[in-house]
């Protein structure tokens, strides 16, 4: 049975293990990208106006995200946008702590350059400090974590299931739209080889969630339209995916100084990753 927190019964040990776990999220989730040259660099050359909106962005939905996932139950929105907080110190933390210690940065850096280096990172490091406690073991401390239904109103809806498709879309989309790789492979490919993409990233998300039947999937009701799911979910996911796809590759200056139609290439390469992060998302968190 949910238990209602005050400032009287707060779990410290509950809440201090809860950011543990968004430490070690932010490092485990966010690894790739520490080690990827192409956002090294970017957080030199990256147009701040772009990156300061990227910043933005990552508020409300890590905001969002801790209605469902926070550091310990989170019942308020007051709370959630403590936890969201947290997870972006966390992010700035994990990111400056693995820079240094690759020499990515140094100390006689100039500070421009070492903030756009670590702002960066810190979007997918507060990300994964929040998918720390889904995933390392936050939701099975005790029973009331198991039964608690304070934070339906992320996890279930129409909304809610499109809310967490963005979320795996940009997570996934995040650790590969700064490579070169994104662009080179739109280069080999022909407008068949897109086709054949966009059918492939729909139909994987749609087995991934609904005829794969993983664990916390969708199964469909007896009597219900195969068409249906496919209609109101997963075209819909794809488009999310597809948009996320868009945003990363503008955010990361991919696409200036292309024409639209191989702009157009790029996001449907980025659009597949960032379908699969759709679909996995609602089976993760």
């Amino acid at each position: 049975m949910a238990i209602d927190q005050t400032r009287v019964d707060f779990d410290h040990g509950r809440f201090t293990r809860g950011l543990a776990r968004g430490l070690a999220g932010a490092l485990l989730f966010a690894l790739p990208m520490f080690l990827t040259m192409e956002m090294w660099e970017l957080g030199l050359y990256i147009d701040r106006s772009r990156l300061f909106l990227l910043l933005l962005v990552n508020i409300p939905l890590l905001v969002l995200l801790a209605r469902r996932i926070g550091f310990e139950n989170v019942s308020t929105w007051h709370e959630a946008v403590r936890d969201a907080s947290i997870a972006y110190f966390l992010g700035v933390l994990a990111s400056a702590f693995v820079l240094f210690a690759i020499g990515v940065l140094s100390l006689g850096q100039a500070l421009p350059e070492a903030t756009g280096e670590i702002a960066i990172q810190a979007v997918p490091a507060s990300i994964g400090a929040l998918l720390g406690r889904s995933e390392l073991g936050g939701r099975g401390d005790d029973d009331e974590d198991a039964n608690d239904p304070i934070n339906d109103d992320t996890q279930s809806g129409y909304g809610g299931e499109l809310f967490m498709m963005a979320v795996g879309a940009l997570f996934l989309g995040l650790n590969v739209a700064p490579t070169e790789e994104m662009i080179l492979v739109s280069f080999k490919m022909s407008p068949w080889h897109a086709i054949a993409l966009i059918v492939s990233s729909i139909m994987l998300m749609h087995g991934f969630v609904y005829a794969l039947s993983f664990s916390g999937g969708h199964e469909l009701e007896e009597g219900t339209p195969v068409w249906h799911a496919l209609v109101r979910f997963t075209l819909p996911g794809y488009a999310v995916a597809f948009g996320i796809s868009c945003y990363c590759l503008w955010t990361f200056h991919r696409l200036d100084g292309v024409d639209l139609t191989q702009a157009i290439m790029s996001t449907v390469v980025l659009a597949f990753p960032c379908a699969i992060g759709a679909a996995a998302a609602r089976l993760i968190l």
